[in-house]
Order: structure tokens, then sequence, then C-alpha cells
């Protein structure tokens, strides 16, 4: 059960349901796409299971706030939406990691350093494994200092695949990311105490759907 307080105007959370579910229905029908249209195209199918990883993923805790949003009363922490968050902190951390394999398949003929591959998967480990300590507390409302602490090893993942695909010259990939990361640890960091801050959250998500499609100019 979460904290309920009456809703003043259902307007804003209302928005927010319309876009999460453009989003999501984005994100499947695309990555359903480029696996059906991958053939023997392996940076496709790498890039349709990243897609559907990405909106599976998030649909953990969209979906019960889209629920929430048409509600007549506010759920102010929401048992299943913050369940659904640490649903999707993980797979957020494996969508990079397939990301980079798309960057291998791409870039057949970039090498880079073993122990930048290494530190990539070590911090994702990290990342996900934080991800299941209780003091994240993500059914009660969260924890912002275990928030800083589990993202310290996400945004060292981020800064990896931003050096790989600069080395690679696609710098709207290297635009995209640095975007999703510039509106996502503002959030992180200052959202409870202001929570304007979370709008942040919408061109963060606008920012992985530039990355979808730049997946489907790849068919």
């Amino acid at each position: 059960m979460g904290t309920e307080v009456k809703r003043k105007s259902k307007m804003p959370q209302i928005g927010e349901a319309v876009f999460s579910i453009i989003y999501l229905v984005f994100g499947f029908v695309s990555g359903i796409v480029m696996l059906s249209l991958s053939a023997n195209r392996y940076h496709i199918f790498l890039y349709g299971i990243m897609t559907l990883i990405l909106a599976g993923g998030d649909s953990f805790h969209l979906v019960p706030r889209i629920i929430n949003a048409l509600k007549d009363k506010f759920e102010k922490y929401n048992f299943w939406a913050g369940l659904g968050l640490a649903v999707s902190s993980v797979t957020m951390t494996i969508f990079y990691l397939v990301l980079y394999k798309v960057w291998e398949a791409l870039y057949p003929d970039k090498s880079t350093s073993s122990i930048l591959v290494a530190l990539l998967f070590i911090c994702a480990g990290i990342r996900i494994a934080l991800c299941f300590f209780p003091q994240n507390k993500w059914t009660t409302g969260g924890n912002p200092t275990w928030g800083i602490i589990r993202n310290a090893p996400f945004v060292v993942v981020g800064i990896i695949v931003v050096i790989l695909f600069a080395m690679a010259h696609n710098f709207a990939m290297v635009a995209a990311i640095i975007i999703s990361f510039a509106c996502y640890i503002p959030v992180v960091l200052w959202a409870k105490k202001n929570p304007k801050i979370g709008m942040l959250m919408m061109p963060k998500t606008m920012a992985y759907m530039w990355i979808i499609i730049m997946g489907l100019h790849l068919l």
C-alpha cells in the first residue's frame, strides 16, 4: 500500500502517463521490428534485444505509475512502482552491456583496452549487486544516500560506453548517452528535496528514444 494524498490536479500525471505509454509502445514495437528484420545481421538482432530490454525493464515501474495517474488519489509511495524501479535499475545496466556488444558488432575493426572492458563489466556487476541491498528501500520511498552509492558505478559504465562510441566517431550516440546521464544525475541527487527536478526524466527518456531511432536507421 502507498501513502495516499488528495490530488489537486490530474493533468500533470495524465500527461506523464500519456508520454510513458507512447514511449513503451514505441520501444516494444521498435524492438520487435528490429528482431523481425534482423535476418543475418547480428548488430540489428542485438539492437532489437537491447531495445526490448529497455522497454521491458522500464514497463515494470512505468505501468504502475500509469495506473496510479488514473486514480482519484495520488500514492506518494507506491509499492509496485518502487519494486519496478528496482527491476528497471537492473535492466538498464544490462542495456548498457548489450550496447557495448552492439558497439563490438558495428565496429569490428575497432579495438579497445581489455582493462577498459573489464572495468565496464565489473562496474555493471557492482551496480546490479547494489540494487539488491535492502538499504535502497525501493518500496518505501527510497534512500537518497544509496541512490548515490548504486549509481556511482553506473556513471562509470556510461562514461566507458561514451568513450567507446567516441572512438568510433559515432557522436550522435555519444550525445544521446551524455544527455540521458545529464538529466538522470540531478534527479538522483536532488529530486527528493525538489520533486520538480523529476521532470528531467522526460528528456532522459527522449534521449533513449533517440538511441532506439538510431537502431531503426540501421535497417
